[in-house]
């Protein structure tokens, strides 16, 4: 018996748009425009549990656990790429943050959709992952009842992993169990169930503020700079080099030079030219610092 979803609220219709078909361009613009306000105020009532779980993640990764994303279709990609960013970005070793999609990997470029209506297909995922008590699972499902998902998130805490469920609905029976549920709210889509629009922005907002706040968090960002980027390209090594120049005071040139003498990590480029330390006693500094720039570099 395929469940009736009609009560969910990402199923219900936009009275706003109910003429969506008859619309000129520019006022289906207008209109999309308006609607996406929604989903920022959304998560914007959802503050306090973002916090909760942004807490959640940096006590468990401090515990070297891991931050596991799991979703089907849209929720699953932008899970995917919210992990993908984090080494790049952050220098994290790419199984620090990880995002598991119904269906694998062919899944995020190709609609593997009824993957997701397998609960044992999601245990099993996590199970694939061997997850432990130092992790933590956020299940990402828009309108709340993917058995993918609920699947995954029951087995994390069969485990002892932390949970975080990430949904657009109201609180619903058989809703699975989390230590943080995040619920924003943001209402019928314009295009009646496409939840790739107002609930993957208020996805993608959600996990933006969940790995961003926690990277800051664990001593990966000084002031608001990106201090341990991985410089694995020329956009990024730019980057790097502007980034010794404004703390160092250096000029561009020469904080190129000071970032050769650190192999490419701007952390230990810095601390190395402030502190008039060796590579090996820059790093040393740095570990017994957390990895916090400004401690190291306030340490007496």
């Amino acid at each position: 018996m395929i469940q009736d979803r009609s009560f969910l609220l990402t199923e219900q219709r936009l009275k706003a748009s109910m003429n969506l078909d008859a619309l000129s361009i520019e006022q289906a613009v207008a209109l999309l425009h308006e609607q996406d306000r929604f989903a920022v105020e959304a998560v914007g009532r959802e503050r306090a549990a973002i916090a909760q779980a942004i807490r959640l993640v940096v006590d468990q990764l401090r515990r070297r656990g891991r931050l596991l994303y799991v979703g089907a279709g849209t929720s699953g990609r932008l899970g995917i790429l919210d992990a993908s960013e984090c080494p790049p970005s952050y220098r994290t070793d790419p199984s620090l943050v990880q995002g598991i999609i119904a269906g694998g990997d062919v899944a995020i470029r190709n609609s593997v959709e009824g993957a997701e209506d397998s609960p044992a297909a999601g245990a099993a995922a996590i199970d694939e992952k061997r997850v432990t008590a130092a992790d933590v699972v956020m299940g990402i499902a828009a309108g709340g009842t993917t058995p993918f998902v609920s699947g995954a998130l029951r087995r994390a805490r069969e485990l002892g992993a932390k949970t975080i469920f990430f949904c657009c609905v109201e609180k619903f029976s058989g809703e699975p169990p989390a230590d943080v549920v995040i619920r924003p709210l943001v209402g019928p889509e314009v295009v009646t169930g496409s939840t790739r629009m107002k609930a993957g922005t208020a996805t993608k907002l959600v996990l933006n503020a969940i790995t961003t706040i926690a990277m800051v968090q664990l001593g990966k960002v000084y002031e608001n700079l990106m201090v341990d980027l991985r410089a694995s390209n020329a956009k990024l090594r730019d980057r790097a080099a502007r980034i010794v120049a404004t703390i160092t005071g250096l000029s561009r040139e020469k904080a190129f030079e000071w970032l050769d003498k650190a192999d490419g990590h701007v952390k230990l480029a810095i601390l190395m030219q402030k502190r008039n330390l060796d590579r090996d006693k820059a790093a040393a500094l740095l570990a017994s610092s957390r990895g916090h720039l400004r401690t190291a570099l306030e340490a007496k």
